[in-house]
């Protein structure tokens, strides 16, 4: 490869990784591999020569700065490293969800990909009750209020309905969705989660379980629907027009998991029919949100722009994973959170 950069000999597990992951987990790393040997690869300048390199880690500092729809050239130039490895057989990503093309991508040539599921569900499931008690204590009206520097108590026309003994489905009942349901309960709400297979069980944190086939029954008595699933094919568009219809008016949502879960335009007409009374929207269909996008100033919706997973503490939790799945390959064991492979792969 054009620039490549002399490698190590051969016989020691190589792993590829970001140089900003080589600095800040690299001890780590080496203690859960002994005897592994780093190839970092910077942003600009020779590349490592990737024959006989079989692991990667896509850290995320690869990514910040950048969207699914827009990829940093930093992403960019990592990913098209890890197409040219010949002998690459695993890679661990940062994220929990893995639908990005080049993700699919890495499944569909054969790699075991490992995602971070639960790195981020602390501060998801947190992003996601917070903006459900933003909306719940009606902090959209105070703000509007604020910007006109207006007086404006919320006991002064409808106030506030008390959370507890409201209904919260959540749809996905992964480490985030369990967490989403624990940090409810605490406020009081009653929380089902909704998953592929009911029959396995009430998850951690909720008060029941459905499956997806009990969506129309479970709307009518909603208060809050939240979404924590990963976009799958039998996720994408879940949340029409015919769903919003079923919530009893005056409900909310809350999406901390992608936009195309939703079909926005179907959304749009709820809030402003107030069929819906208001929405905390952490992701888009297209991100960045354009600036001509109706959800900008729509005073009932809350935008975030795809920070809910935003923490200090992530970096580390996701090198966490790496290494457990870094020992685990050593010994030669199942690596945790692998992604299953689409049909026909």
């Amino acid at each position: 490869m054009p620039g490549a950069v002399n490698r190590p000999a051969t016989g020691a597990l190589q792993v590829l990784l970001s140089d900003v992951a080589a600095r800040r987990h690299g001890e780590a790393i080496l203690a859960a591999a002994p005897g592994a040997v780093l190839l970092p690869a910077a942003p600009e300048g020779a590349l490592p020569d990737t024959a006989g390199v079989e692991v990667a880690f896509v850290s995320r500092d690869l990514f910040v700065g950048g969207t699914r729809h827009q990829l940093t050239a930093r992403f960019r130039r990592f990913i098209e490293l890890l197409k040219a490895a010949p002998d690459l057989r695993w890679v661990q990503t940062f994220s929990a969800g893995t639908d990005m093309v080049a993700y699919q991508e890495m499944l569909a040539r054969g790699l075991l990909l490992t995602n971070a599921a639960g790195a981020s569900a602390p501060a998801v499931a947190q992003t996601a009750v917070t903006g459900l008690m933003a909306l719940a204590r009606g902090f959209p009206r105070a703000a509007e209020a604020q910007r006109r520097h207006a007086w404006e108590p919320l006991y002064t026309g409808a106030e506030p309905r008390d959370v507890e003994g409201q209904a919260a489905l959540v749809i996905g009942t992964g480490p985030i969705g369990q967490e989403i349901g624990r940090l409810c309960r605490a406020f009081r709400l009653r929380t089902t989660g909704m998953r592929r297979d009911p029959a396995a069980g009430i998850p951690p944190g909720f008060d029941a379980v459905a499956g997806f086939a009990e969506l129309p029954d479970l709307l009518p008595r909603t208060a809050w629907l939240i979404l924590a699933c990963p976009l799958t094919e039998s996720t994408r568009g879940l949340i029409d027009a015919c769903v919003l219809a079923l919530l009893p008016r005056g409900s909310h949502l809350v999406n901390v998991s992608r936009g195309g879960v939703v079909v926005e335009a179907d959304l749009l007409a709820a809030l402003r029919s107030d069929q819906l009374a208001g929405a905390f929207l952490d992701v888009f269909t297209m991100e960045p949100l354009p600036a001509e996008s109706p959800f900008w100033d729509q005073p009932n919706v809350i935008v975030s722009p795809h920070s809910a997973a935003a923490s200090d503490g992530l970096p580390a939790r996701v090198a966490r994973i790496f290494c457990d799945n870094l020992a685990r390959w050593r010994r030669g064991e199942a690596l945790r959170n692998l992604v299953p492979r689409p049909a026909g792969v």
